[in-house]
């Protein structure tokens, strides 16, 4: 099928700097749009964009907004099944990506194009990530992933690519990190990062204060919880992003939210990297005390097992299938009634669930203390235990048994 038009992915990086004129020249001079997803990296990466994408060779440049609808749609109900991917990463880039992709695909049928493209290597998951939700949102479009194609491997290769184009680029030869951030997270990779022995240096970590640097003096913060969704910061009612956003700017300067771990890849390697995600990480922690008062012991246990689930789900790409939509339809009924205030204090780098109430609350202050009652026959415990360790009495009755035949 002839490529009449294409939706880059763009970033206003190199490797899509590059890909807009080689799509042109590989591609019968077709028409590049370029589309940009504000999912919250800043306005840094954001400023001249559009400017960059037309010197490429671009027709247009769409940016979207997408800030409130990646928080609101995609991280809230993430973090309801409580899914944590290796038991430590947050999933920041993997929640991201099916947001822009749907984003992506919308444009490109408005635009009336014939194919996407995208920047991604063929080592890593962004590729599946990305193309997994084309397949499942727009199959008619074909998908073209130059770093799969081209022949140029290095940075150099492609500086020189624009350099002999005339096509204006700031980036240099040391690019020390990989670096990916949106409202929720900053991943780095790359640098010393790829020998695990080695210790990441200050360098690495652009967002939150080293620990040892954070306040001597610790931070409370209020965080309002309506079934599952964090709604409101320090008694203030905020936007699903502006919560986000307030809790960033609390946790940072605290230290809160690093993560180093050495992670398996979908495409099966293992890879290395530093995250940081400060508000992230005290609205897992918040959610999680209120559904220690909430949930009973089967239905947290079971809600552990699909956060296991999710967390792999979501790293692989599998947003648009029925699994996702089931799992998240669990997540929404098992946190119908986690609402409440949890208080959380925030010291140089930890975060601590010091206070939590809620209305839906399973605690019971007469049954658990440990003061004089008369709601607990501590004697009913007496039949519970003997039905309870049955299995284990009979299997001691038949061993001794055995041993007398």
């Amino acid at each position: 099928m002839a490529i009449k038009k294409v939706v880059l992915a763009y970033s206003g990086g190199l490797d899509t700097s590059s890909i807009v004129p080689w799509l042109k020249e590989n591609y019968d001079n077709c028409e590049v749009v370029c589309f940009v997803a504000d999912v919250g990296q800043g306005a840094d990466d954001l400023e001249g964009i559009e400017q960059k994408a037309i010197q490429s060779g671009a027709s247009k440049c769409v940016i979207k907004d997408l800030k409130e609808e990646f928080v609101k749609n995609y991280v809230y109900p993430t973090i309801k099944t409580g899914a944590v991917y290796e038991g430590a990463y947050l999933l920041g880039t993997s929640i991201a990506r099916p947001v822009i992709a749907k984003a992506m695909v919308e444009c490109a049928l408005e635009e009336g194009a014939d194919a996407v493209a995208h920047g991604c290597t063929g080592k890593g998951n962004d590729q599946v990530r990305f193309e997994s939700a084309v397949a499942a949102l727009a199959p008619q479009l074909q998908v073209i992933a130059p770093w799969r194609i081209w022949k140029m491997r290095s940075r150099e290769d492609l500086l020189n690519y624009l350099s002999e184009r005339n096509i204006p680029c700031k980036a240099t030869l040391k690019k020390i990190y990989s670096r990916d951030a949106n409202a929720w997270h900053i991943s780095t990779e790359g640098g010393e990062l790829e020998d695990p022995w080695n210790k990441a240096t200050d360098a690495i970590w652009t967002w939150t204060v080293k620990p040892e640097d954070a306040p001597d003096t610790p931070e409370e913060v209020s965080v309002t919880i309506e079934h599952g969704e964090i709604t409101g910061v320090n008694g203030q009612k905020l936007s699903a992003y502006n919560c986000l956003k307030t809790l960033n700017e609390i946790a940072a300067k605290h230290g809160v939210g690093r993560v180093d771990i050495v992670e398996n890849r979908l495409v099966g390697m293992k890879s290395r990297g530093c995250y940081e995600t400060p508000g992230g990480t005290v609205m897992m922690a918040a959610l999680r005390a209120i559904d220690e008062l909430v949930l009973d012991k089967t239905v947290r246990s079971f809600r552990n097992k699909i956060a296991e689930d999710f967390a792999q789900l979501v790293y692989d790409g599998r947003w648009f299938t029925p699994l996702c939509s089931a799992i998240l339809a669990a997540a929404n009924d098992i946190e119908k009634d986690c609402t409440g205030e949890v208080v959380l204090k925030l010291y140089k780098g930890s975060v601590t669930a010091i206070q939590k109430k809620s209305v839906h609350s399973l605690f019971n202050v007469d049954f658990a203390t440990f003061g004089e009652d008369e709601v607990y026959n501590q004697a009913d415990a007496d039949g519970f235990i003997r039905l309870y360790s049955l299995p284990a009495r009979i299997r001691a009755i038949n061993a001794k048994n055995q041993k007398a035949e």
